[in-house]
């Protein structure tokens, strides 16, 4: 049912590792001239030859709103050349996390502690969205598509207050871009992942909860397994897809039925 997306570009931030080259690979594979970042410059590298020759990609710190803007019009740039409309068709925000931090009582919280996961899980989605949105206007059509977390919709499993409301605020944000952007075609819509182990912050957590924790984790899902990086990179081909042409503002739970 995925349509490909030949000619098209997508750009995929946090794509260093688990949903994010998920999701880039998956748009490489069907076409599109992907465009990643991630802080991880090793992590990349591995990105980009899993992608034979479809993904380009840059260290970025997406935290940095002006790098943010360069990389946006540097792929924008890139398409032109290629003979293309000089703008970004699909922009997935999947850059965010838990920024190595752990669940700790709220008097413990520091205040930076508390901005930095804003910074990564809602203020970067926010400046890339502002970057690609000109363009997207110009077509008058564009894909944006963040990604969240049950988190954002409950509790964390992690008990970092600063990522579930981060989270939270994310979706909102979602919500309020679909209606603004709307009348330009746009759609913007949420994926919003079950526990995955897709990366070192997910692996250190599934060990924490040990081998009783872990089967208590998998008994509370109604498919009795837990998800994969694919099966989020699916949820985002499809809000990419003309199939989404009529389907924006939404949060998409991709969790294995809770």
């Amino acid at each position: 049912m995925i349509s490909r997306f030949d000619g098209r570009t997508v750009i995929v931030t946090g794509a260093g590792h688990g949903f994010g080259r998920a999701i880039a690979l998956a748009f490489a594979e069907r076409g599109a001239r992907v465009w990643a970042c991630d802080l991880n410059a090793e992590a990349l590298a591995e990105t980009a030859a899993l992608g034979g020759g479809g993904v380009t990609t840059r260290v970025v710190d997406v935290t940095d709103a002006e790098a943010a803007f360069a990389f946006v019009r540097d792929a924008e740039a890139a398409a032109g050349a290629a003979g293309g409309d000089a703008r970004v068709d699909v922009l997935v925000n999947n850059a965010g996390g838990v920024g190595g931090q752990v669940g700790r009582p709220l008097e413990e919280v520091s205040g930076e502690d508390w901005r930095a996961l804003f910074a990564i899980n809602v203020d970067a989605a926010f400046a890339f969205a502002q970057a690609v949105a000109p363009g997207m206007k110009r077509a008058r059509a564009g894909r944006i598509v963040n990604i969240s977390s049950g988190a954002g919709l409950g509790i964390s499993l992690t008990g970092i207050q600063a990522y579930a409301a981060a989270k939270a605020a994310q979706i909102g944000l979602t919500r309020q871009l679909a209606h603004e952007l709307g009348p330009w075609g746009i759609t913007v819509n949420n994926v919003a992942p079950g526990f995955v182990r897709s990366n070192p912050s997910t692996e250190r957590q599934w060990e924490s909860y040990g081998e009783e924790g872990q089967r208590a984790l998998v008994e509370r899902i109604a498919l009795k397994r837990l998800g994969t990086p694919e099966d989020i990179a699916h949820a985002v081909l499809f809000f990419a897809s003309p199939y989404a042409g009529w389907v924006t503002g939404q949060v998409l739970s991709v969790d294995g039925g809770k």
